[in-house]
């Protein structure tokens, strides 16, 4: 699906191969090759020790829903309902987006539900992770 009214994020040369990834269909993190910390958003250092010896790596894309608000309030790009959500990957960071292919309300969105990754096209540039219900038998 590709979709033109949402804001559209701006790469940067720290922030290139991550949004590559996603246009590729990829989930791409970080890991320190120092301390083994993996983490997000992409920098050029290690945010726990500082290690400028990093390395980028294909996430698995699974996670589990850590925490969420439902938006009820139209916004350019989005339909409300709509959740906004902080998931835990299950490489160990936390990330911010949005969970689709599943009713906006809280008796579907439970906490620590599985999720896998999926990706929502912008446009041909920029295509942004989204999270859904795991497949059975998909879990973190």
């Amino acid at each position: 699906m590709t979709t033109s009214t949402r804001a559209k994020p701006v790469p940067t040369p720290e922030t290139r191969h991550y949004w590559e990834g996603a246009l590729a269909g990829e989930l791409r993190l970080q890991r320190c090759e120092s301390c083994n910390q993996a983490y997000f958003p992409p920098r050029p250092f290690c945010p726990v020790c500082a290690s400028r010896h990093v390395h980028m790596f294909v996430a698995s894309g699974k996670a589990t829903l850590y925490s969420y608000a439902i938006n009820h309030r139209p916004v350019p790009g989005f339909t409300p309902p709509y959740a906004i959500a902080v998931v835990q990957l299950a490489e160990g960071p936390r990330l911010m987006s949005n969970i689709v292919d599943v009713e906006q309300t809280p008796e579907a969105l439970t906490l620590d539900m599985a999720l896998e990754v999926t990706f929502l096209r912008i446009d041909d540039d920029i295509a942004l992770p989204v999270f859904r219900p795991a497949t059975q038998g998909d879990s973190p």
